[in-house]
């Protein structure tokens, strides 16, 4: 079992940058992606970014040049650096890894919200 709890959050305007981490815990030894997605009101989940177990990061179209996934295997956390934020970002992010027999765990996400 992998715990997954964000934080980060938070109101911030045009243009702005949040850093959004998510803290592992559990059978994280196990983890073989980790990812965070995002579902704006009235809109489907869609998948912001995602790393692997050896670090490769892969982006959506909408994020490339402007947010990084990144791993610290020390703290056991996975951050997303959200820079020149729009006001189309805003969206509740949630926190998604896979282990090696493809269980799938979620956080409870968190909202971001950028003011236009």
């Amino acid at each position: 079992q992998v715990h997954l709890v964000e934080s980060g959050g938070g109101l911030v305007q045009a243009g702005g940058s949040l850093r959004l981490s998510c803290a592992t815990s559990g059978t994280i030894f196990s983890i073989n992606i980790m990812a965070w997605y995002r579902q704006a009101p009235g809109k489907q989940r869609e998948l912001v970014a995602a790393i692997t177990r050896g670090g490769i990061p892969t982006y959506a179209d909408f994020v490339k040049g402007r947010f990084s996934i990144s791993r610290d295997k020390a703290k056991n956390t996975v951050d997303l650096q959200m820079n020149s934020l729009k006001f189309e970002d805003t969206a509740t992010y949630c926190c998604f890894s896979r282990d090696n027999s493809f269980r799938e765990f979620w956080g409870q996400g968190t909202q971001v919200t950028v003011s236009s």
